[in-house]
């Protein structure tokens, strides 16, 4: 097994990103320092390890970064000994690979336009992206699953799992805000299930950064401030 010598995380609490890349090294068994990111005052730390796009997570090894969440749970599967993330079958792991990027680039965008929507109009749009992209994710893990698994890595989270479990508690900051269930068991009932099954994984529950709910809220308004204060003149 490789050492987990100065291994450390450069996050944000309210970052699925980070948050996903904390599960893969739980998933893993592997203790980590956390480190909090102001993005409003990045720390020389972040500028150096990430000089290209000067975001979080961050992942630092011995001394050497490794950037974007997707990337980094590859590169935490295959240094450290344990329970893979990604599925071992060829086939397998191309398709886990797919839906994964599926999450980041349809149901992400419209999930976040949904949020930062200025208008009805728009968030109803969006809203409806959402719901078709999370249909598709019903879908992928039937497939997946074997339609008698768990979870999309069988009996136990994988690399599907962490990257659509870390947006859940972004998705309830939403219910909160709009009263709107993106995950819910009359339109998907197999992923409802399996939210309940994948938060109470150990995972899920003793990951750090701690998923902050409320501070989700609190930037999905933060979001509307502007517009809010510009139709109060």
């Amino acid at each position: 097994m490789a050492g987990n010598e100065g291994l450390k995380v450069l996050g944000l609490q309210v970052s699925p990103f980070v948050l996903r890349v904390c599960m893969a090294l739980n998933t893993k068994g592997v203790s980590y320092e956390y480190v909090e990111e102001d993005l409003s005052n990045k720390s020389e730390l972040l500028l150096k390890s990430n000089p290209v796009h000067k975001k979080v997570p961050v992942l630092i090894h011995n001394g050497k970064p490794i950037c974007e969440s997707l990337v980094i749970m590859q590169y935490v599967d295959e240094l450290f000994a344990g329970r893979s993330i990604l599925p071992t079958d060829p086939y397998e792991r191309a398709t886990a690979r797919f839906w994964a990027a599926y999450a980041d680039d349809k149901l992400l965008p419209a999930w976040y336009g949904m949020v930062k929507a200025q208008s009805a109009e728009e968030r109803a749009e969006k809203v409806e992206e959402t719901l078709s992209a999370i249909q598709h994710m019903e879908v992928a893990f039937a497939k997946c699953s074997g339609g008698n698994a768990a979870f999309f890595g069988g009996d136990s989270i994988g690399y599907v799992d962490i990257v659509l479990g870390s947006f859940l508690f972004w998705f309830e900051a939403v219910r909160r805000v709009y009263d709107l269930e993106i995950i819910n068991a009359s339109n998907t009932p197999l992923l409802a299930a399996w939210a309940e099954r994948f938060v109470g994984t150990v995972e899920a529950k003793e990951v750090v950064p701690v998923p902050d709910v409320d501070m989700a809220v609190q930037c999905i308004n933060k979001l509307h401030a502007p517009a809010a204060a510009i139709s109060s003149q």
